[in-house]
């Protein structure tokens, strides 16, 4: 885990595409390396294709803070068509990073982001999930891409964490366990930082 305290993530997403999810497994994997966490959803309507902003607070120590996250260090952005209609940098802290879903570079992207200065991040999660798990799951790669980005927890220790809870949840489907680990691999390997 970085330095820091505590560590804070928001995560901007459409209903079905698994923002939720992403959360809460970079929750339990910061749980398995001895952090104390938080992961939790904010819905709007519920329903399929509808903005939703899911929180992580990762601390070092015991965290007694519940609210929503205002000024996060990391944001997620699960949906680049989001960033025209949700301000998803606002109170993002400028030693931190956005990351988002896109085939846009870092560069490209800075222009969308209402005059952020902090590190801009982009990968190109659909592409890598269609590629990799045969449809459009982009929450395998985008939660590699955070903790790459982040070092919220070990990149290499994330990935042991994550073949187990594969390997126990997916015991009879190895080709799932398979495609996953390599979604979460090629995202770590194509995230660009700018």
């Amino acid at each position: 885990m970085k330095e820091k305290e505590t560590v804070e993530i928001r995560w901007h997403g459409r209903g079905g595409q698994g923002t939720k999810t992403a959360c809460l497994l970079l929750a339990d994997a910061a749980f398995s390396s001895g952090c104390y966490v938080q992961g939790f959803p904010e819905y709007g309507p519920e329903r399929m294709g509808a903005p939703i902003t899911a929180y992580n607070r990762i601390s070092r120590v015991r965290n007694t803070v519940h609210s929503n996250i205002y000024e996060p260090d990391f944001v997620a952005v699960v949906d680049e068509s989001l960033l025209r209609s949700v301000d998803v940098t606002a109170g993002l802290k400028e030693d931190g990073a956005v990351i988002v879903n896109s085939a846009k570079t870092p560069e490209e992207l800075r222009p969308l982001l209402n005059g952020y200065k902090g590190k801009v991040c982009s990968v190109n999660a659909s592409r890598i999930s269609r590629e990799t798990l045969g449809g459009n799951f982009p929450n395998t790669p985008m939660l590699a891409a955070v903790v790459w980005v982040s070092r919220v927890v070990d990149p290499e220790k994330f990935i042991e964490d994550m073949e187990a809870s594969l390997k126990h949840k997916f015991a009879t489907k190895p080709h799932v366990i398979e495609d996953n680990l390599k979604a979460l691999d090629v995202s770590m390997k194509e995230v660009q930082v700018g």
